[in-house]
């Protein structure tokens, strides 16, 4: 089992060249399922974390999604990013105290966004924001904990690709080690974004079938590719079809697409 050390050291040298594909779990079984089948590095979705607790995004407190990150930390032994929403505080100083309190979690590196709250999506004034991101930067100085900046402007709607990359170039210039602006589904608007920054590392987000690939990510330039809770949504998917199948219909044939007892029996005991 690699130290938290090594595994911080694993995830910037996946940051270093390359393109690596950053699935998301929503708890312990999707994480090691994740780990099974090879992938190199994990992300949180803070969406697929607080559906599984009956929450909506951006409901789920700070302590309890402290605890969910550690627990896939502890039930994996490859590297994990935690998606800390924003800091879980306004201010400056209380979101870098969080940020050091999630890299005690023992994770690889974290996000912190611009979004004040998911619900009411109000994003940060550039300045504030900015001085959020150093804060952070100061708090995980030693740690080896990969720092991720977040443009939600455009993802909510409340900004252009404009006004996304000036932020992105600033919280690059803040300390940010990785940049990340979701929502972006244009090849010219993903490149755009990926230069913007560029030799630092991006991340970009593709949750669903939008014609991009993990070769069309890389021929962009990107680093990483993250799913969000898309893995966690289609899970609900396959769930909800079989639900509203029985008790609409009384039928079970949505079942036939279930994974078997056997196979999951055999994957979790050890």
């Amino acid at each position: 089992m690699p130290t938290i050390a090594e595994r911080r050291t694993i995830f910037k040298q996946l940051h270093e060249k390359g393109c690596f594909a950053l699935p998301n779990p929503w708890d312990i079984g999707s994480a090691k399922y994740l780990e099974h089948l090879g992938f190199k590095a994990i992300a949180t979705t803070s969406a697929g974390f607080a559906f599984s607790r009956g929450l909506s995004d951006g409901a789920v407190k700070r302590d309890d999604m402290l605890a969910h990150i550690r627990e896939l930390v502890e039930a994996t032994d490859i590297p994990v990013n935690a998606d800390f929403e924003n800091g879980y505080a306004d201010d400056p100083n209380w979101c870098a105290e969080n940020a050091r309190l999630c890299a005690e979690t023992g994770v690889a590196g974290l996000s912190i966004e611009d979004v004040a709250d998911r619900r009411e999506s109000p994003i940060y004034d550039v300045d504030l924001a900015v001085e959020r991101i150093h804060a952070v930067r100061e708090a995980l100085h030693g740690t080896g904990v990969l720092l991720v900046g977040r443009a939600e402007g455009f993802l909510v709607g409340r900004e252009s690709i404009d006004q996304v990359i000036k932020r992105l170039v600033a919280y690059s210039e803040a300390g940010a080690d990785c940049l990340y602006a979701p929502g972006f589904k244009e090849r010219d608007h993903l490149k755009a974004i990926v230069e913007c920054v560029a030799p630092k590392p991006s991340n970009i987000l593709i949750g669903g079938a939008i014609g991009l690939t993990m070769q069309d990510a890389a021929s962009l330039g990107a680093r990483r590719v993250s799913v969000g809770g898309a893995f966690a949504r289609a899970a609900w998917g396959g769930f909800i079809r079989s639900a509203e199948e029985l008790i609409e219909r009384g039928g079970f044939d949505e079942l036939a697409n279930a994974t078997s007892y056997a196979d999951l029996q055999k994957l979790f005991n050890h």
